[in-house]
């Protein structure tokens, strides 16, 4: 046992911690797509921030441990441990700036609103289109970075393994997005403000 074999160990177990992360985000986004009251909505932000801290310290977990073996057994020069490191770099705000802020905008959603059927902007606010987008761009990506982790490509290859994910997980992030869109929620709930009484 060495410094390095621990130091990939605690780097694969990163990369699976990241991949429960993100996972366990995207499995409560379909559960919050396929809600329909408020109270649903409760019991499933509160899976939410399991899964912040898990995402958070695998990152961390990834970055530390992947320049560590990359000073001391390889190289920063060599392609594939470069680009699966900026990779992992630009991931970070990518996340900050388009996923935490639609995450942390919906619990206060929720608790504000009173039992019963979504309201419009909990409606909006969980079927977010770049929320879903940007989650399974993240996820792609990561199976992107997996990819040049085990099959150590030159730099064109690992380049055009990280451009492919990136193309797949926007295109895909899109089509699901509107395919989840909740159209007829929408008019069932403009329908019924139409039938209040004034």
């Amino acid at each position: 046992m060495s410094s390095y074999t621990i130091a990939l160990f605690l780097h694969v177990s990163g990369a699976i911690g990241y991949c429960v992360g993100i996972g366990t985000w995207l499995f409560i986004l379909i559960g919050l797509w396929r809600a329909q009251r408020v109270e649903q909505v409760l019991s499933l932000i509160n899976l939410i921030g399991l899964s912040g801290p898990i995402t958070g310290i695998s990152l961390l977990l990834i970055l530390a441990t992947g320049f560590y073996m990359a000073f001391t057994a390889w190289s920063l020069q060599t392609s594939w441990i470069a680009v699966a490191l900026i990779s992992l770099v630009l991931m970070v705000p990518f996340g900050a700036a388009l996923i935490e802020p639609r995450r942390r905008s919906i619990a206060p959603l929720a608790q504000e609103a009173p039992d019963g059927p979504l309201t419009q902007a909990l409606v909006h606010g969980t079927h977010d289109p770049i929320l879903g987008t940007a989650l399974q761009t993240v996820a792609v990506l990561l199976l992107g970075i997996v990819f040049l982790m085990t099959n150590k490509p030159s730099l064109t290859g690992s380049l055009i393994v990280m451009v492919v994910a990136l193309a797949v997980g926007l295109v895909s992030g899109l089509l699901v997005s509107l395919a989840t869109r909740p159209r007829g929620q929408d008019m069932g709930t403009h329908k019924n403000q139409l039938r209040e009484p004034v």
